[in-house]
């Protein structure tokens, strides 16, 4: 296999597979002592990496193995839950002598690049700072796997489990661009008539109405679920009844601070104080303006409140009111001894948060459908990860290949903007260039 650059990553587009989308050639770039690989996969019902740590553990190990050469790292971790016992076998004798397996609890949000960083490393990340200000780089373990390929071919296919009322949970292996509704119909369709798609995980997903709407480089899987559940019925409350209910029935009794994650590390958030911006108009003040340290991990609305309110709302909504405002706190205050008092004793177990959410119906499987799905139409989003929409370089009539770029990130001043080119996920013809997708037919 060729020796994989920090170009070969930025010119196959790859970016982070499960949360925002991050270029990883721009993480690459940079020093670090240690790479963490995190295949805590904490989203309940979700199982796509640690089936593609099954069927492709060389390849991701090899992933992970050059991500370390290429920032300097001495040590490389796999952040892995110890249930898993099966996998980590596999992977252990296949482990050079620089790398490492980590056990987790079963756990959320273990996946948190923060909570993992500590739970492998024992380093606090500074409120505000990102896991290099401690030396360390994480990646996901489909982003590793891109990693891997990036010299041979750029990211054009994505791994994303299909969960909850369906007839086959699953985990599939798709082209980028084609439907969610294609996915969960590949997974035998709902299993119910009102099947709302939860895309991304029941805890820090999202609600997406449109069935039609693309599979990203980012995206992690599709739960679907009936209207009548408590995860679709919290999502589709409006800010209007979220502020009324909280307003009115919170008692400030600080269980959601209590087993806040970022609270945990010693961030200066705390949801029960947030709370009170509901009654009182307490943005400027200390409490609240803390809420930009929010990880919007959604443990506090849907798991620790016992009156069933929405601190996380509460905290997203000041958090994107105080970045309006252009408010920050400069030099926040930070207690890194907290989490050696309080972290290991409040963890929420993964087997009580699916009871509490009425997820346990549900059959918790996943295993992979090594086949690429056939699709005879792609749109190709000119903007699936953090930063600059790319710009399309193809047009209508254009006749492309898998593995073409049809969107590279626009020059500034010279430079390429923050972002990764997008390619062609199927062998076709560009039909049309319109609301940012470049859409690609079989012809």
């Amino acid at each position: 296999m060729p020796k994989i650059t920090v170009q070969d990553v930025a010119e196959a587009g790859v970016v982070g597979a499960g949360g925002a989308g991050f270029p990883t050639h721009v993480k690459l770039a940079a020093e670090a002592d240690t790479v963490l690989l995190n295949a805590a996969e904490c989203e309940p019902l979700l199982h796509k990496d640690k089936e593609v740590l099954r069927d492709y553990a060389d390849a991701v190990i090899e992933g992970l193995a050059a991500a370390a050469r290429l920032v300097g790292a001495r040590r490389a971790w796999i952040g892995i839950k110890e249930k898993y016992g099966e996998v980590i076998d596999l992977l252990r004798p296949r482990l050079p002598g620089n790398i490492e397996i980590a056990p987790l609890r079963d756990a959320y949000p273990a996946g948190d690049e923060f909570i993992l960083v500590y739970d492998v490393l024992g380093r606090v990340i500074p409120p505000g700072a990102i896991p290099l200000s401690v030396g360390a780089v994480v990646l996901n373990v489909e982003t590793a796997l891109n990693v891997a390929a990036a010299a041979e071919q750029p990211v054009t296919e994505k791994f994303l489990s299909i969960a909850g009322d369906v007839a086959e949970p699953v985990t599939l292996r798709v082209p980028v661009g084609v439907t969610l509704a294609e996915c969960v119909a590949a997974a035998g369709g709902p299993t119910i008539g009102d099947a709302n798609y939860v895309v991304g995980g029941v805890m820090m997903g999202y609600l997406e109405d449109n069935h039609q709407a693309l599979v990203a480089k980012t995206t992690g899987g599709v739960i679907v679920l009936p209207d009548d559940h408590v995860v679709v019925r919290r999502r589709r409350q409006d800010w209007q009844q979220i502020a009324r209910i909280g307003r009115s029935a919170c008692d400030q009794c600080s269980f959601c601070t209590e087993l806040c994650p970022r609270w945990l590390l010693g961030h200066p958030i705390e949801p029960h104080r947030a709370m009170r911006s509901l009654e009182f108009n307490l943005v400027g003040e200390a409490n609240v303006i803390g809420t930009a340290f929010c990880c919007e991990c959604n443990l506090c609305s849907l798991y620790s409140c016992p009156e069933d309110l929405d601190p996380k709302n509460v905290c997203a909504q000041n958090k994107r009111r105080l970045m309006a405002e252009k408010k920050r706190w400069e030099d926040p205050p930070f207690n890194p001894r907290r989490p050696e008092l309080h972290m290991e004793n409040r963890k929420a177990p993964m087997a009580r948060l699916m009871a509490r959410l009425g997820l346990t119906r549900f059959r918790n499987v996943g295993p992979l459908r090594p086949a690429l799905l056939e699709a005879d139409r792609v749109g190709i989003a000119l903007k699936q990860h953090l930063g600059a929409p790319c710009r399309a370089t193809v047009g209508a009539g254009d006749r492309v290949v898998k593995g073409q770029v049809v969107g590279r990130p626009p020059v500034v001043d010279g430079k390429p903007a923050l972002g990764a080119p997008v390619h062609a996920s199927i062998d076709g013809t560009v039909t049309a260039v319109e609301d940012g997708v470049v859409w690609i037919e079989k012809k």
